[in-house]
């Protein structure tokens, strides 16, 4: 990194984000409360505000949302008439799966081989790390040059709305001119580059009952009809032989026509075993980007052990459909129902509904802020042009932002690579990418500040 004041500031204050970012990863702020103690949760989200007070943030808060999780909310003043930039980081983390198989505890940070390991480091307790630094540095070499707002979620993995639900009831408290959603990442480890569309996502819980119960399946299998047979049948049906997903009335055939993913390079990101081949047709980019995508998350059925020999009364699905943008993710939910009713065989009984959801998003690349990013990435990764590409994942405040305010510009940037392996076991996240990253921000806030 070419040397700078900001970049040099930056690079001072590792060492104080990686103590933080400790600090952080160590609560289990997962939302759901079933599984870990909203205490953990209430912990982080204490963690983010007194980080913001101790910055001079004003008007630190800890909002109740709907869904029963907080959010934290801050406000930093800057030069009058100055444009005001909103920027978005969670605190929540997915569970850590089997903690037997992450190669260091999940909840201790820990560096290996270059890289910090922990659930969240990435994926975003380290965008919120990433927030922090940015402002530090600009604190420390000519001041902050717009207001900024910071709001930090604790539900978003749950996908439960509960932030989105407060905004539209306080619709004054989020507007900003400019919004930066610190939960996007790299195409790959230093390559700069803004996450310009998002896929949109519902999820839809999927019952077959065919038997008032269960039944010996020596004295009645054959003809009694078998509801996790059924549900199998159904499942199978919204996949095509290749692999592509297949729900009646929905589109599979748009492409992609930026930034490509080279199969080979997705093998290796993705894990996929020898000898495995890839699902879908058209590009990887087309795959993961442009066209729908079904995922099965989870059935209840019997497990092996201890199973029965049983004919099965019943059986349940939880089901993702992931949709481009372009398509209404509303209309894709209703699409996938009426898919699983006509695809449920021999008269079962099929009930689904909604648990969770939310719409594609594409940003404006054309805006002034865009080009503000591209400058200061060009500046925190010499020789690299910022790159725009799309994201599988869905994140579904970005359009009730959008909605919210038309004319704000939203810009996705964040630590999320593919090295990260965010979800999975053993997340970990790259301290040169959080050190170019939190420079780029930085850098960001005063080009656009004179845009």
């Amino acid at each position: 990194m070419s040397s700078n004041p900001v970049a040099e500031t930056v690079a001072a204050l590792m060492p104080r984000a990686r103590a933080e970012l400790t600090e952080l990863v160590a609560f289990k702020s997962v939302a759901d409360f079933d599984q870990f103690p909203k205490s953990e949760s209430e912990g982080a989200a204490n963690w983010v505000a007194d980080a913001l007070r101790a910055e001079g943030f004003q008007d630190v808060a800890l909002l109740d949302t709907p869904d029963g999780t907080q959010s934290v909310y801050g406000y930093l003043l800057g030069p009058e008439g100055a444009k005001t930039v909103l920027l978005y980081a969670h605190y929540d983390v997915q569970p850590p799966l089997d903690e037997a198989a992450w190669t260091t505890p999940p909840f201790e940070l820990t560096e290996r081989d270059g890289r910090w390991y922990g659930r969240g480091a990435a994926d975003c307790k380290g965008g919120v790390i990433m927030h922090l630094l940015a402002l530090r540095a600009l604190k420390a070499n000519g001041g902050i040059p717009v207001h900024v707002k910071v709001i930090a979620e604790g539900s978003e993995e749950m996908g439960t709305g509960g932030l989105e639900r407060y905004a539209e009831e306080h619709p004054e408290l989020l507007e900003a001119d400019t919004v930066v959603i610190g939960d996007a990442g790299n195409f790959r480890v230093g390559l700069p580059t803004v996450t310009s569309t998002l896929r949109g996502m519902t999820l839809v819980r999927v019952r077959i009952d065919t038997l008032e119960g269960n039944l010996h399946s020596g004295q009645f299998g054959g003809a009694a009809p078998d509801a996790l047979g059924a549900l199998i049948r159904v499942l199978d049906s919204l996949r095509a032989e290749d692999g592509s997903t297949t729900v009646d009335g929905l589109t599979d055939e748009t492409s992609w026509d930026g930034l490509q993913y080279d199969e080979g390079q997705f093998r290796t990101d993705a894990k996929v075993l020898d000898g495995v081949g890839l699902i879908g047709s058209g590009t990887v980019a087309d795959r993961l980007w442009a066209r729908p995508a079904v995922t099965v998350l989870g059935i209840d059925c019997p497990p092996v052990v201890g199973a029965t020999p049983s004919v099965q009364a019943s059986a349940r699905a939880l089901i993702s459909l992931r949709v481009p943008p372009g398509v209404d993710a509303a209309e894709a939910t209703k699409l996938l129902q009426a898919h699983l009713e006509a695809h449920t065989p021999w008269g079962a009984r099929v009930h689904s509904e909604q648990v969770g959801g939310g719409q594609a998003f594409r940003a404006d690349t054309s805006s002034p802020a865009y080009q503000a990013m591209a400058d200061a990435m060009a500046v925190a990764y010499p020789g690299q042009d910022m790159q725009y590409a799309g994201q599988g994942g869905s994140i579904p405040l970005c359009n009730t932002l959008a909605a919210l305010y038309p004319n704000a510009e939203i810009l996705l940037i964040g630590l999320s690579e593919p090295e990260a392996q965010i979800h999975a076991v053993n997340e970990s996240v790259s301290p040169q990418e959080l050190e170019r990253l939190s420079v780029a921000e930085a850098l960001f806030l005063r080009n656009y500040a004179g845009s």
